[in-house]
């Protein structure tokens, strides 16, 4: 875009976000679409975050931002009020003086085809993906290979314990890191992910007939039944980490839709920010 060229504005943006991931598909719980922003207002740099958080809007307006686009809603829930006496209000006062717009794509995102699994799938090199989790007949997202999740066939096959070691080399460093559950020396050919929280999906993993699931937010009771049902082996990750890589898709659709200079943040939004392992088998005290 030539430097006199007249900026797009901040609804030229939306409708090209809203062209690539219609706020129909988003879920009926999820907040998603303009937050914050004068449709009118003309945008010439946008940063696209994961999360919302103070972090992320002093880097925006360092940046000299005039959009924020992010993957996680700054609201879920219903408000009677943004008054700056909550960190949220206070994010929402901070942009609206400093004139950048919010806009929000969530599961929207998620569903597409090319989406945020497209993104995790594409740092495993997995070839021939399909849904992990396919949206309901005649739900709007439904049809052309859009769904929650995807499952393809790694380059080369890897043991679960490679296939940990890989995956944490593979996606944004945290310090959460990349666990895994099963038996390390099981044999991982078809894979499935899923970015964000997925242990609702892993009963759809175990009908896909995958040998392993790497997705976010596993919980002790839902992965332990799962497992010992016979299930794909597991791999959890960092939210954050399944979710960034998306971003550099989506700055890349931006840039070219609207001309627009486009960063990406890599700031960690992770909230877990330690991680100690236990000493090694060969160093531990014997047991009385």
């Amino acid at each position: 875009m030539s430097t006199n060229a007249v900026p797009p504005t901040v609804a030229d943006v939306v409708a090209e976000l809203e062209r690539r991931y219609p706020p129909a598909w988003a879920e009926d719980w999820d907040r998603v679409g303009l937050v914050l922003g004068e449709p009118c207002a003309p945008v010439r740099r946008i940063l696209c975050v994961v999360d919302v958080v103070p972090e992320t809007v002093a880097e925006a307006l360092d940046a000299g931002a005039d959009m924020i686009v992010a993957h996680h809603p700054l609201w879920l829930r219903g408000v009677s009020s943004v008054a700056p006496t909550t960190f949220k209000g206070r994010i929402a006062h901070r942009l609206i003086k400093s004139d950048v717009a919010l806009y929000v794509a969530h599961t929207n995102a998620d569903v597409a085809d090319p989406g945020v699994s497209d993104a995790l799938a594409a740092r495993f090199g997995l070839t021939g993906l399909r849904p992990l989790h396919r949206p309901a007949p005649g739900a709007p997202a439904a049809g052309d290979g859009r769904g929650i999740g995807r499952i393809g066939e790694l380059p080369t096959p890897m043991t679960l314990a490679e296939l940990a070691r890989h995956a944490a080399a593979v996606l944004p460093a945290t310090a959460w890191g990349v666990r895994a559950a099963g038996d390390p020396g099981r044999m991982v050919r078809t894979l499935a992910v899923s970015g964000g929280s997925g242990d609702g999906f892993l009963a759809d993993a175990t009908a896909a007939g995958v040998d392993a699931f790497l997705t976010s937010d596993l919980r002790h009771h839902p992965a332990g039944e799962h497992l010992a049902a016979e299930g794909p082996a597991l791999l959890d990750a960092a939210h954050w980490a399944t979710e960034r890589p998306w971003l550099d898709d989506l700055a890349v659709l931006l840039r070219e839709a609207t001309g627009v200079e486009t960063l990406v943040s890599d700031l960690d939004t992770d909230p877990w920010t330690v991680h100690a392992a236990p000493p090694a088998v060969d160093d531990k005290e014997p047991r009385p």
